[in-house]
């Protein structure tokens, strides 16, 4: 089991173009934006803020993104180890594949490949 490296994060918002402001503010650089959310960088890790629901547990909080090489092997080793993710591998809107696993507090960890 081996993660390659830890991507970004999603944040919920409440409102997309005041959060963009403050982010920009502090020296993030602008991504792709649509009309629920914007992702923003600084050097090689991403922050998306979302507006988007579907994508944000009911009970708020950030996503932590950690990249795999093999998102069936990793989750294949997951599941070896006695976890138990809360989804199986799926396609998310963007294309890649993920799975999300819970850590014992109830913080979300994505795990995904390209």
């Amino acid at each position: 089991m081996k993660i390659s490296s830890i991507s970004g994060v999603v944040y919920p918002v409440r409102e997309l173009d005041k959060a963009i402001e403050f982010y920009q503010t502090l020296g993030f650089r602008l991504g792709k934006r649509d009309d629920h959310q914007v992702t923003v960088y600084v050097n090689w890790f991403w922050l998306t803020l979302t507006t988007d629901h579907d994508h944000v547990p009911a009970e708020g909080g950030p996503s932590l993104y950690l990249k795999v090489d093999d998102i069936d092997d990793y989750y294949g080793a997951v599941l070896a180890h006695g976890l138990t993710p809360s989804t199986e591998p799926r396609k998310d809107r963007s294309g890649r594949r993920e799975f999300l696993l819970l850590d014992p507090d109830g913080n979300r960890l994505v795990f995904f490949t390209k």
